[in-house]
């Protein structure tokens, strides 16, 4: 039985980072890994606009340095002490500047990766792999967009609106907390770019997002989705539009980057099981 390919670590310098808004952080990477990563990643990926890494987060206090031997860690720490995996999108790629960004949504000491991110400094190493990725916006006047989510879409959507032509049309909801975690993003005339603020009315996340698809009309036009954010809201939106909008699997770039309650690891290991389906077909 063979195992699995290894996952080649590029190892990346923080070259500074900036704060967006009170829950995201930007981290610019560079270094000599920038090279290597932009040169041997599928160009299709790295087209993508929603590329992403898999990121390896160690605890600062066993003082572990990038890259990581994982097949020793393995054999010689607790899986807790081990470098944890988390996925990014990767904002965009600066050829001039030779550095990525990458956004991650921070709430104080929660999780791993976001306060790396509020604590980072120039200098500081991140090992990382990938890129990944599968979606970009078709350039076709005859196709209306729908974009979809929340936070943790925010990076995929901004690089999404950003990439497409003057002309496109059609409709973009990003549910943040409220109006300070709104960004400037570039976007065609013709998509309407709509902020739903969750925290004044208390919702739970993914529900305005929910409401607002609901009361979406359905194009009459072909339509690109890209929809991403949390489990519940995403199982509830890919209802809608497979079976309330008549739309197929092949039209839509539809997951869960989140639930509710769960944990990053959690998370993922129940993607493989009935809870974690998205699409039923």
């Amino acid at each position: 039985m063979s195992s699995k390919p290894k996952r080649p670590q590029h190892v990346f310098v923080v070259a500074r980072t900036e704060r967006l808004s009170p829950h995201m952080v930007r981290v610019h990477l560079g270094g000599p890994a920038f090279d290597d990563f932009v040169g041997t990643a599928d160009p299709d990926k790295l087209a993508a606009t929603d590329k992403y890494v898999k990121l390896l987060l160690a605890k600062p206090s066993l003082g572990l340095e990038p890259p990581y031997d994982l097949e020793e860690l393995r054999e010689t720490l607790p899986k807790q002490d081990r470098p944890a995996r988390r996925t990014y999108t990767v904002r965009a790629v600066d050829h001039s500047a030779k550095t990525i960004a990458v956004d991650f949504v921070v709430h104080g000491d929660d999780g791993l990766a976001g306060p790396w991110a509020a604590a980072a400094q120039p200098g500081d190493k991140l090992a990382l792999s990938g890129p990944g990725g599968g979606y970009a916006p078709v350039d076709d006047p005859d196709v209306t967009h729908v974009l979809l989510g929340d936070d943790s879409a925010l990076p995929a959507i901004g690089a999404a609106l950003e990439s497409m032509s003057d002309t496109a049309t059609g409709v973009a909801l990003v549910e943040v907390a409220g109006p300070a975690d709104e960004q400037d993003i570039a976007h065609p005339a013709g998509v309407d770019l709509r902020w739903l603020h969750r925290d004044a009315t208390g919702a739970q996340p993914g529900t305005l997002l929910l409401d607002a698809a609901r009361a979406l009309p359905r194009a009459s036009r072909p339509v690109q989705v890209f929809a991403h954010g949390e489990r519940t809201a995403m199982k509830a939106i890919r209802r809608l539009l497979q079976d309330d909008w008549g739309l197929e699997k092949r039209e839509m770039s539809l997951s869960a980057y989140w639930a509710l309650g769960r944990g990053e690891d959690q998370f993922q290991e129940e993607k493989r099981e009935p809870v974690g389906v998205i699409f039923t077909d």
